[in-house]
């Protein structure tokens, strides 16, 4: 599934004619896509071990390959730790499953939010919303995989807490993410 963009509405014809700048400015934020944040998730230890090690090695003969540039052995050894991090690399991404997850748009998540009211009990905590009905239905909305409402419960109630908050941390965050600069002056 690709990512969703923002609809392009007709541009005033009197903006347009007045400042051709502004014309190409508008074109491409109307061409911006909302963001999307990644969660990987490996359960196989063995494999996130393995890039942590050959990174370590692939450092350490990248260090001294660069001591010596003209030492052909550590130049050498560097290339095989490269090639070797790049097959672990290989192996952790197999054993990875990606989720993505992309902002919607602001007036779908305010009806989001105002659809699923804090319980009492959760308005006199301070929530602004029902987390425990409006968790699955987000993830899934926000889901670039097809993740299901069902299929979302399934995981905040199978899940370990930490796992389980990561992915509604994950679905809450991206449409939190800020992809602007304010500059200076």
């Amino acid at each position: 599934m690709t990512a969703r963009k923002t609809a392009a509405p007709t541009p005033p014809a009197a903006a347009v004619a007045a400042d051709a700048h502004w014309a190409a400015t508008r074109e491409r934020l109307m061409a911006r896509a909302r963001p999307v944040l990644k969660l990987t998730i490996c359960d196989d230890d063995e494999a996130k071990q393995a890039v942590h090690m050959a990174r370590v090695v692939e450092r350490q003969a990248k260090n001294e390959a660069d001591r010596d540039p003209e030492n052909e052995a550590a130049q050498a050894a560097h290339r095989e730790a490269a090639a070797a991090l790049a097959d672990a690399q290989a192996a952790l991404d197999a054993a990875s499953i990606p989720l993505r997850f992309q902002a919607l748009d602001r007036k779908t998540y305010q009806a989001l939010l105002a659809a699923h009211r804090p319980t009492e009990e959760q308005a006199e905590d301070g929530y602004d919303f029902n987390l425990d009905t409006l968790g699955p239905v987000l993830i899934a909305a926000a889901s670039l995989d097809g993740i299901t409402e069902e299929d979302a419960q399934t995981f905040l109630d199978d899940w370990s807490k930490a796992e389980a908050e990561k992915l509604l941390n994950t679905a809450f965050g991206v449409q939190r993410e800020e992809r602007m600069d304010l500059g200076k002056g």
